[in-house]
């Protein structure tokens, strides 16, 4: 029934124009009756109990989806003012933190909630005895650091869900009681470092994430055992009846970090959109809603006396402290990325074609030139090349060139991120497009890499403005692929729909590879860039 209603909700969403980010075009402008809302993008299964408002009071809800991180960016130089009339994220801990965001939140209304913890393949949960106790994330750490388990998990700079489990790790670890700051973050590294060191898969966004679980739970030595993420995710995973087993949902003993949900009205909001937060909001807490919200979401209740289903194995949960201070979200985030997660190893197959000539080249340049920490908006400060990240260059026209490769260091990254900097402000352009040829290529640059250090999130990204026209088709590269070691199969191509790109064949590329395809032609080529990042 989930997978059913998921594959609708595709086809609804679609058909309503959803727009993508606050970047994409307005989703109209205000009128009465409408709520336009920037949102996380999970939301998107609200819509049955959103349709069912929509009938009872009168209040459409028109969605643009976006990550916390961006829409705390969109809010703080007021790209929302005029765009939208709420936002509805997982959580306003961060944007609260933010000034210049936090002056433009109106009227919070708190819709439902769902806890961050981790889900673990049931013959693993019972393998280390916890299907009778309740660990906590003290031994859930040590036990990942020991490769007790590997999971997934979203990254903590595009998704909450990553974020909050962060913060409760950290938190757990530091031990006392209250919001963890660099002298806390320090004092926990250890553990930290353990429990990231199992980390496997990483994803900007839940529904990749899980897709991407479902794939790999099955798979021998690359086997992962879980997820850390919404318990709502992980019980509608379990329902969704794509998984070889179940996921036993685990609550850590010493507590999480939830998601609340609340739909925040913006202070520049009209008088008719006021009147339609408040409609919505009140119809949502009904008891009536709240029950359907439940039972089409698996999220929690916002309000008492509504009963959770036998699902929910644990009813009462204790919330750890959430930092709000910017200094603290920068400096677990920052963390995270140089010192306590598996290192990326990135390689990028850049079309540099004749047909790139013009603003196409020199928006390719400043993309590349942007992850080098040229960007220093709240996105772009987290979504740079990374200390300890190695980075491989391949451009390509009538043929692929020769790739260049760059490790970041753990320390003083910024002559190295020079000299990307150096390389990528240097791309000219000129001659025919062989995509497959460079993209085979891709794979004979990685296969030693990955031979000497196989411990990296290692991805592809294939970044093309036009049609295969030059060298082997994709019909060649399926043959290819097929002929690679297990090790090279499991590298994700992210492609990226550019100019005359053909969709239909980057999807098959990103599909047979458990890549994603996303589409740079309504938006700068830098911002998918950014995107992308949350997958490696």
């Amino acid at each position: 029934m989930r997978k059913a209603l998921a594959a609708a909700l595709v086809v609804l969403l679609a058909a309503t124009g959803c727009a993508d980010g606050p970047e994409a075009d307005p989703i109209g402008p205000a009128r009465p009756g409408v709520l336009r809302v920037l949102a996380s993008s999970e939301l998107a299964d609200l819509q049955p109990v959103l349709d069912e408002a929509a009938k009872a009071t009168g209040v459409e809800v028109r969605f643009a989806f976006t990550g916390t991180l961006e829409g705390a960016e969109a809010l703080a130089k007021g790209e929302v003012d005029g765009k939208y009339d709420a936002v509805w994220f997982s959580s306003n801990r961060y944007l609260s933190g933010v000034p210049e965001a936090a002056k433009r939140l109106g009227t919070a209304t708190g819709i439902a909630g769902s806890p961050v913890v981790l889900g673990l393949a049931e013959s693993t949960a019972k393998r280390l005895g916890w299907t009778d106790r309740r660990p906590g994330w003290k031994e859930i750490a040590e036990t990942a650091g020991r490769g007790g388990f590997r999971y997934g998990m979203t990254d903590p700079s595009a998704s909450n869900s990553g974020f909050s489990a962060l913060v409760a790790v950290a938190s757990a670890l530091v031990g006392t009681g209250t919001v963890v700051d660099a002298a806390g973050i320090e004092a926990a590294t250890p553990g930290l470092k353990a429990f990231f060191g199992a980390q496997a898969l990483s994803a900007g966004s839940s529904g990749w994430l899980s897709e991407a679980y479902a794939r790999r739970s099955a798979e021998g030595e690359a086997k992962v055992d879980g997820l850390v993420n919404y318990e709502s995710v992980l019980l509608s995973l379990n329902d969704s009846g794509t998984l070889p087993e179940p996921l036993r949902v685990i609550y850590p003993s010493d507590g999480v970090v939830s998601a609340d949900y609340p739909l925040t009205l913006l202070t520049s909001a009209g008088d008719d959109a006021r009147e339609s937060h408040r409609r919505l909001g009140e119809y949502l807490r009904t008891p009536a809603a709240q029950k359907r919200i439940v039972e089409t979401t698996a999220r929690r209740p916002a309000v008492p006396g509504v009963d959770l289903d036998g699902r929910f194995a644990v009813r009462d949960l204790v919330e750890l402290p959430f930092p709000t201070a910017a200094e603290s979200v920068d400096a677990l985030l920052t963390a995270y990325f140089d010192e306590l997660r598996r290192p990326s190893r990135t390689l990028y197959v850049l079309d540099t074609s004749g047909s790139m000539a013009g603003d196409r080249i020199a928006g390719l340049r400043s993309a590349l030139v942007g992850l080098t920490g040229a960007d220093g908006s709240i996105t772009g400060r987290f979504r740079r090349f990374r200390n300890r990240e190695e980075v491989t260059l391949l451009p390509f026209n009538t043929g692929p060139g020769s790739p260049s490769t760059f490790t970041v260091p753990d320390k003083d990254p910024g002559p190295e991120l020079a000299r990307i900097k150096s390389f990528a402000e240097g791309l000219g352009e000129g001659g025919g497009t062989a995509i497959y040829d460079s993209l085979a290529a891709a794979y004979r640059v990685l296969g030693p890499q990955l031979a000497k250090d196989p411990d990296r999130f290692t991805s592809i990204v294939l970044m093309t403005d036009g049609e295969n026209s030059n060298g082997s088709d994709l019909d060649d590269f399926k043959a290819t692929f097929g002929a690679l070691t297990p090790q090279l199969k499991r590298v994700p191509v992210f492609t990226v729909l550019f100019g005359e790109g053909s969709g239909a064949e980057l999807g098959e590329v990103a599909a047979m590879t458990g890549g994603k395809v996303f589409d740079a032609r309504e938006v700068r080529l830098g911002k998918v860039f950014q995107e992308i990042r949350g997958y490696q």
